[in-house]
């Protein structure tokens, strides 16, 4: 079922009723989402105010929670510029291609519903519906395609501006998601290989157990953890975010690939900036720690509200992870940058996969699994032991020449 329709309803009315549902969860969604960004926006000034001793945001409205619709508003209203070197179209089209993945990746994530029987349905005007826009049955591989998607809107962003320094900009950030994507795929393959599908209902719904909601039964600890940490930093250098912002340029004194945009067009790149913080909490959430699981009890309209409540917490404590990434930790030097991503993490990532498909197989065939771990932490050490005298030998003979020149 893809996006909540059935081809197989004869009767109009109701596959009239369930399209309502449908276009009421994408408008509902989508400004949940708008009034989520402009609450991460006044969340991160505010925390990190704190963090340096100031006091944030205080002017507009309380506490300055309406700073953000000030700017944005500011924003729409000043002019849309346009250089002259520029190629019109790709310029307009970018901010688009940064903007829309990041808000069809969040219409697949579970946002709550009780999984307990495996349905994760709630009952909305005597209809029974799931609490996410759409489950396709790739749902995993269309996060990865919007992912790479998002690439093309940096690239062409600073390709179409006319201008050597956006062109940089794009072609650093452009190098950057791409090096961690690989990682980041590695890392969601071996969820898939322990849910066994590509649906992030039917993940949520395997990490529910078949008693109910278990911490045990999470992706976090039946992965190991290790493709977690894999995750959590690819996505953060994919996201650009700090301690991986070099795509921001500040070295140079300009923006990046986004130096030649303004007004409402710029806003835009800062929207899907802080969207997909929040679309990739909520992919986190729901990979690796069970979505909207939880402890129920009360009443039967608290169990329905429960599974929100508990999605929202654990969104939360990552949008503060994100927020404490940028306050406390200094910014990487891009060649520490190129090599933690292709020189650590992916082969990290593709070692612990074939460690991982391995157990299972011994599981299949009733071998004792415990007997592959030390086989396999050797293995890791040899090759790491290898890589690092592939390294040293090549800084040496780097050095050597330098002495020479």
């Amino acid at each position: 079922m893809i996006f909540g329709l059935d081809p197989l309803y004869d009767d109009f009315s109701a596959w009239g009723t369930t399209l309502i549902l449908v276009v009421a969860k994408v408008l509902i969604v989508f400004a949940l989402l708008m009034v989520a960004v402009m609450f991460m926006i006044w969340f991160e000034r505010k925390q990190i105010a704190m963090m340096q001793n100031r006091m944030g945001p205080t002017v507009a409205g309380p506490k300055g929670l309406l700073q953000t619709l000030a700017d944005g508003v500011k924003l729409f209203f000043k002019e849309d510029l346009v250089p002259e070197n520029a190629d019109r179209k790709v310029f307009k089209l970018a901010p688009y291609l940064a903007l829309v993945p990041a808000f069809l990746t969040f219409t697949i994530i579970p946002l709550g519903g009780n999984f307990r029987d495996k349905a994760g349905n709630v009952k909305i005007a005597g209809h029974f519906t799931s609490l996410q826009v759409a489950d396709p049955p790739i749902g995993l591989l269309f996060f990865l395609a919007m992912s790479g998607v998002a690439v093309y809107g940096v690239m062409l962003a600073g390709w179409a501006s006319g201008s050597k320094y956006p062109l940089l900009g794009a072609v650093r950030a452009s190098a950057q998601m791409v090096s961690y994507e690989a990682a980041l795929g590695l890392a969601v393959a071996a969820v898939f290989l322990k849910s066994g599908s590509l649906s992030t209902h039917d993940i949520v719904a395997g990490q529910w157990g078949s008693g109910g909601w278990s911490i045990r039964d999470w992706n976090v600890l039946a992965t190991g953890f290790v493709p977690f940490v894999i995750f959590l930093i690819a996505g953060t250098a994919e996201l650009n975010r700090p301690p991986f912002d070099l795509v921001e340029a500040e070295q140079e004194l300009v923006g990046g690939f986004h130096t030649e945009y303004s007004s409402i067009r710029f806003a835009m790149f800062f929207l899907a900036e802080f969207m997909n913080v929040i679309t990739m909490s909520a992919i986190m959430v729901t990979l690796f720690f069970g979505g909207p699981s939880g402890f129920l009890f009360g009443p039967s309209w608290l169990k329905v509200i429960l599974p929100t409540f508990w999605f929202m917490a654990k969104l939360f404590c990552f949008l503060f992870a994100f927020v404490w990434f940028r306050g406390t930790l200094p910014r990487l030097r891009y060649d520490q940058l190129m090599d933690l991503g292709w020189k650590v993490l992916i082969p990290l990532a593709l070692f612990w996969f074939v460690m991982l498909g391995a157990m299972e197989v011994a599981a299949d065939n009733g071998w004792n699994r415990v007997a592959i771990v030390p086989i396999a932490i050797g293995v890791l050490l040899a090759g790491s032991a290898l890589l690092l005298g592939a390294n040293r030998s090549a800084r040496t003979a780097r050095e050597r020449d330098e002495v020479a020149v």
